[in-house]
């Protein structure tokens, strides 16, 4: 069994590059999928949320990511006292998917994380992958793709560790700059020597 950290930065294509891997088989478990499970209405995270943040970011009888997400990504602080709640909800509910699926025998788990090196996690991985475009495409990608103002974009990704300085510590890296074809090709080569 092998578990394997699936990262990037925003606007990197790291969701594409996830679902080349399960196309090929990988059984991927999915920190984003994770957040909006803990977030859902009536669960401890939904509850916490609210009481941390107030009501103002309830919507239609769910958290207002969007709302939320303008906060955390200008106030360091508030970023902090989200993570604090988030992050242990995150962290379980995929170790359970991931113990779910060594049970059902998945011989390679990817686990996709996209604030895998800021959150110190690497060590918990027999390898990581790291799907990398340079800040102006990524940046280009959230504003075309996303519909995010430049600002915005920008201080998403000031809010990450720099794509250049994540390359560095990865294993396997998949440039992600080119066509989907080139994509597709490196996701192959990759997971034939993840899935030896």
């Amino acid at each position: 069994m092998k578990l394997i950290g699936l990262t990037g930065g925003a606007g990197t294509g790291k969701t594409t590059v996830a679902d080349m891997f399960r196309e090929l088989g990988a059984t991927v478990v999915d920190a984003d999928e994770a957040t909006h499970a803990v977030y859902a209405p009536g669960t401890p995270g939904f509850d916490a949320v609210l009481r941390e943040f107030g009501p103002e970011y309830e919507r239609g009888g769910e958290i207002d990511r969007a709302t939320l997400g303008e906060l955390v990504f200008k106030d360091r602080g508030a970023r902090e006292r989200l993570n604090a709640i988030v992050h242990p909800l995150v962290r379980q509910w995929m170790a359970d998917r991931t113990a779910d699926a060594f049970d059902r025998g998945a011989e390679v788990v990817i686990q996709d994380v996209p604030l895998l090196y800021e959150n110190g996690l690497q060590g918990l991985f027999e390898s990581v992958v790291l799907v990398y475009a340079t800040p102006a495409t990524q940046v280009a990608r959230l504003v075309e793709g996303r519909g995010l103002s430049q600002d915005r974009a920008s201080s998403m990704l000031a809010s990450q560790m720099p794509i250049d300085e994540k390359r560095g510590s990865a294993d396997f890296v998949i440039e992600n700059d080119g066509t989907r074809e080139e994509t597709r090709r490196q996701v192959g080569e990759i997971w034939l020597r993840l899935s030896k």
